[in-house]
């Protein structure tokens, strides 16, 4: 990776959705969505924005360092216009942890890969980036900013994702997956009549909507897949958790749990762990866990990996 390409690429990206917001007069989000447009058609009459557009060209960038350049330029509008905890795309060191679960749970060459959640679109780009496999790959996502924000993004990196608008609670028309992903978004589903229709609908008041998605998701599971949450460290002792675990005992199986440092989130009580789930009736394993104390720690990932890949092969 190219790391002074990289920082060119960000510098031309900026300059231009500054520019194209001044000219809008809207927010960074909408203008690198403006840009990403404009990128790819080249229909502007703003002669910066397109000079620096011809620079970019030039660069000639891997996927990958496009991935990184967007990364970067992410981190930087959340300093200026946050989004809201649950709009926040996974951080770089979580995605490369999940791919490489995904390459160790998944060996065949082929995977139908969905995400519910997909946000930004940024762990969908660095799963068709970093997968040594062929991957069908679709996102599920109900905001309309960010699911036009992901399918420009790569869109210009030209990788082959496919999104679907939609609130991913409600039923969806959608073919069963190898390997499903989400990010879980923490907080209450608004819509108690649709809550109702789940085992873990609450009796009184909102549901969690992380409960309602993991419910939702192992019914676009295929009898062998993989469920691969990140959800909250305190998941299976919060309010409503007893019928979470329920749910659980009756229709999956716990495959993995991995605690993630606290010091990769804001706040400690923000923290959350990698939960691994599998419809009930498929092969019984002993659950592999791993708490991660320091994603810095070459020692530490490395001991976690290899003990990973000898349960792996044991599973």
């Amino acid at each position: 990776m190219d790391f002074e390409k990289i920082e060119q690429a960000y510098t031309y990206l900026l300059e231009n959705i500054q520019i194209i917001q001044n000219d809008l007069a809207t927010n960074f989000y909408d203008a690198l969505i403006e840009q990403n447009s404009i990128y790819l058609d080249g229909q502007t009459n703003l002669q910066v924005v397109k000079d620096n557009n011809k620079s970019l060209k030039r660069l000639a960038l891997r996927k990958e360092e496009w991935l990184r350049t967007y990364q970067f330029l992410l981190m930087k509008a959340a300093q200026t216009e946050p989004l809201q905890a649950n709009h926040q795309f996974t951080p770089d060191t979580v995605a490369l942890l999940l791919i490489f679960i995904i390459e160790e749970l998944w060996p065949a060459q082929e995977l139908n890969l969905l995400e519910l959640g997909s946000g930004m679109g940024i762990l969908g780009a660095s799963f068709l980036t970093s997968l040594d496999k062929k991957v069908n790959y679709l996102g599920v996502e109900i905001d309309d900013l960010l699911i036009d924000l992901a399918a420009s993004i790569t869109e210009v990196i030209g990788l082959p994702a496919v999104y679907a608008q939609g609130d991913a609670v409600r039923p969806q028309i959608l073919k069963e997956s190898d390997i499903i992903v989400s990010d879980l978004p923490i907080g209450y589903y608004p819509d108690d009549q649709v809550a109702s229709r789940y085992e873990v609908a609450a009796s009184e008041g909102h549901t969690y909507a992380h409960h309602l998605l993991m419910e939702q998701s192992l019914k676009y599971l295929k009898n062998g897949g993989f469920a691969i949450f990140l959800a909250p460290s305190n998941l299976l002792s919060s309010p409503q958790s007893d019928l979470l675990k329920l749910w659980l005992k009756k229709n999956a199986q716990l495959v993995a749990m991995i605690t993630l440092p606290e010091n990769l989130f804001s706040q400690g009580s923000n923290s959350k762990v990698i939960f691994v789930l599998q419809k009930k009736g498929s092969t019984a394993v002993e659950p592999f866990v791993y708490p991660l104390s320091n994603l810095r720690d070459s020692q530490e990932l490395a001991d976690f990996k290899e003990k990973f890949q000898i349960w792996s092969q044991y599973s």
